[in-house]
């Protein structure tokens, strides 16, 4: 497991961060604990960015020791450094903290709480989360669904809204299948206006859930729309005048809460598909249709609210402006836009004209994909962005930087080593922090500049203990699709003391996407999940990213939509069958499947539409039905829901208890009871359809836990263990085998780099 193997490695492990003015840190960890290297490039140096002795000695005054550590055991996340190296601000156990690194001593004082609780116990009114503004003077957040802000230097308090009602409030963050009390917005360069909306969740449906007490349990109620429902929660955008308190609605109907490349407005923690002017003046925004189809780009006048349409694009499926990153960029400086389609079946940049929503040229083509947009330098006009699938010859998974001009002209690999690269652009665009590795080589972080140069060494990871301890490597295969043509790439684990001569079964570790693949991140990591701790007790584990997952073609991507109860299980079927042939100690009459989420959907459909095929499954979490999952999702990869006249639906195939009478194997289905994700109704409607077919299966579930488990995760991965023992290998499991703590698990978690 993890926290047994990941210490063995940490050591060299970059995972770093870049300041404002150009210099980077990192946590540098081993076995004793860790340190926070400051690097300067430009100088080709390094030291640790504080001494922290004296800074756990502060933030320990500060929160009251509430965080008390020694200096090597800091509980430190996004340290950041201004009025030249004096004031360091950062978040401890939660809580934003601005210390003052040139007093004597060192003092810090508590700014803002990740939680709701008052950041100073005298305050009467609770401090939500705050999303600071780029010059870190103000710091935005809710409050009885208006929007506010805080002074960060005096903690006045300024009231920006002021008709807001519950369920119609402004920058609220609320998808259904996620939520929280942040304000989802984009504040202007100049820190003076913000970008966000007005949500309206009034007419949305609301999802239940109720604890288990000893008692009476309080209902937990709250907006979560659903596949089909006539009212789904929509936006007002809206851009505020910060010094003005002035509230400038967009002359435009409500717009879907919705954006180009997630299941949210807000993807990876920000406000997507939004672009301020340099000058703030205007505001660029894409629009997206409820079923993802099209999508609109618009230029709104930050000071009116007027709105003018620029371009427009529709998919025949669904569109993407991006993998894992919005890849549109508003270019007002020189009358552009730089576009990202999968129109000609790759994901390309296209550059349009800002007037006139003409195409100029296209810039980047297949095959392969631009996977992120990470810099436009529009003085030179060149584009820095990662991409996959270009170099013949490579793992079609592996990122590459590449720099290329805005004419398409002087396509430039910038990273030539054959592994997978994690790059970090500084914010001058002079340098990169280039991490490659694959996953049986370890990590190399160096620093290039802009044209690729090497400019600096960082670290190199330290397997050797790793090694010493009898590790080994997963091996990378290829196998063919469904169709007998297209290559599949996956990852085989097999146990430290394997025998070829001998008979494994297999277990196959699922997750259909769509948005997301089966197998780990092609960069080096000592273990994924527990595929290696399965391994060690006597199966051959694989995960087969099959059609229909993301980062291949669009045409792969999109092999199944519409059809989501396909799940990718022809290509996992075809591919496990290619393996066996391929090594003779794969018993392929004993096939197991596991997945959570999407997988476990996945691995209990696997064992409904296989039964001869997969003899044991485990579905943790599933959405077996996607109508009782939330909208947004659904409604991307199947599509809207369209009724016949008997009552069937386009969304009948891909319901699990549907084929419920179809079970043959042993199914253990596993599912929180508060999990306000997938909702526990998911599993709870096959449970029903199955006993209702007369089917043996087994059943956990979770008391008081969400989507994955909380403290429950270990005693589930016990489980699930024990279960494959038992069934797939017909052996018997130690009895009630102890894992370690869930302190211990916490602990390990949260100590590397």
């Amino acid at each position: 497991m993890f926290y047994n193997v990941n210490p063995l490695a940490w050591k060299g492990v970059v995972n770093a961060s870049w300041l404002p003015e150009g210099r980077f840190v990192y946590r540098a960890a081993d076995e004793t604990g860790f340190t926070y290297i400051l690097v300067d490039p430009a100088s080709h140096s390094s030291r640790p960015m504080f001494d922290h002795d004296k800074l756990a000695a502060a933030i320990k005054d500060a929160s009251q020791g509430a965080v008390n550590t020694d200096g090597r055991h800091l509980p430190v996340s996004a340290p950041s450094l201004s009025e030249q190296d004096r004031i360091l601000t950062l978040t401890a156990a939660g809580v934003i903290y601005r210390c003052d690194l040139a007093a004597q001593p060192a003092s810090c004082k508590a700014v803002s709480l990740t939680s709701g609780w008052p950041v100073d116990p005298g305050r009467k009114t609770p401090t939500p989360p705050m999303t600071l503004s780029p010059d870190k003077k103000l710091g935005a957040f809710i409050r009885d669904w208006n929007l506010w802000v805080r002074d960060l230097a005096t903690g006045a308090e300024t009231q920006l809204t002021t008709d807001a009602v519950q369920d119609y409030g402004y920058a609220t963050d609320n998808a259904g299948w996620q939520s929280s009390d942040a304000a989802i917005l984009l504040w202007s360069p100049d820190s003076t206006k913000i970008a966000t909306y007005q949500q309206d969740q009034r007419k949305t449906g609301e999802m239940y859930l109720v604890p288990v007490t000893n008692g009476h349990p309080q209902l937990k109620a709250w907006k979560y729309p659903l596949v089909g429902d006539k009212d789904i929660t929509m936006v007002e955008r809206v851009i505020i005048d910060v010094p003005a308190r002035k509230v400038v609605r967009l002359q435009m109907p409500p717009d879907q809460h919705r954006s180009t490349i997630c299941d949210d407005i807000a993807c990876n923690g920000g406000f997507s598909d939004v672009e301020w002017s340099p000058d703030a003046s205007h505001l660029a925004f894409v629009s997206t249709s409820r079923d993802h189809k099209q999508v609109w780009l618009s230029v709104a006048d930050a000071a009116t609210g007027e709105i003018r349409e620029i371009m427009t694009e529709t998919s025949p499926t669904f569109f993407q402006g991006g993998q894992d990153k919005v890849n549109w960029h508003y270019l007002p400086s020189s009358n552009e836009v730089l576009w990202f389609s999968e129109r000609d079946d790759w994901g390309n940049l296209y550059l349009y004209d800002l007037a006139t929503g003409k195409l100029k040229n296209q810039i980047t083509r297949g095959p392969g994909n631009v996977t992120r947009v990470l810099r436009v330098d529009e003085k030179a006009r060149v584009i820095y962005f990662l991409g996959v699938g270009r170099e013949p010859g490579r793992n079609p998974y592996f990122q590459h930087f590449y720099s290329v001009r805005f004419d398409g002209s002087g396509l430039h690999l910038l990273t030539p080593e054959d592994a997978d690269h994690d790059i970090r652009v500084s914010p001058d665009g002079r340098y990169f922090i280039d991490t490659w590795s694959t996953r049986v080589q370890p990590r190399v972080t160096v620093v290039r500049d802009c044209d690729g140069r090497p400019v600096m060494d960082v670290a190199r990871q330290d397997i050797s203990k790793l090694l010493a301890a009898g590790w080994t490597p997963p091996t990378p295969f290829t196998v063919k699709a469904r169709d007998g043509a297209t290559d599949l790439y996956g990852y085989l684990f097999k146990p430290t003391r394997f025998d070829p001569a001998q008979k494994y079964p297999l277990v196959d570790m699922i997750y259909p996407g769509p948005q997301e693949k089966s197998c780990p991140d092609p960069q080096f990591s000592p273990v994924y999940g527990d595929l290696q701790s399965l391994a060690e007790l006597g199966f051959v584990v694989v995960c087969i990213d099959a059609m229909g997952t993301e980062w291949r073609s669009k045409s792969f991507h999109a092999a199944y939509y519409g059809n989501m109860g396909d799940n990718g299980l022809p290509d996992q079927v075809a591919g496990i069958k290619e393996l066996a042939s391929r090594y003779s100690f794969i018993d392929l009459e004993r096939v197991g499947v596991y997945g959570h989420s999407g997988g476990g959907f996945a691995a209990a459909d696997a064992m409904l539409r296989y039964p001869d095929f997969f003899k044991v499954g485990i579905s943790e979490s599933g959405n077996h039905d996607n109508r009782e999952y939330e909208d947004d999702w659904a409604e991307k990869w199947q599509g809207l829901e369209t009724k016949n006249s008997d009552g069937s639906s386009n969304y009948d195939s891909q319901a699990n208890q549907n084929l419920a009478k179809n079970l043959k194997g042993h199914l253990l289905l596993a599912h929180g009871t508060m999990d306000d994700n997938v909702p526990a109704n998911n599993t709870l409607l096959l449970v029903d359809a199955l006993v209702k077919a007369n089917k043996d299966f087994d059943l956990v579930l979770f008391p008081n836990v969400d989507h994955f488990y909380g403290p429950d995760i270990l005693y589930m991965t016990r489980r699930r263990w024990d279960y494959f023992v038992r069934y797939l290998r017909a052996d018997i499991p130690p009895a009630e085998y102890q894992m370690k703590s869930i302190d211990e698990f916490r602990r390990v978690l949260t100590s590397g780099p």
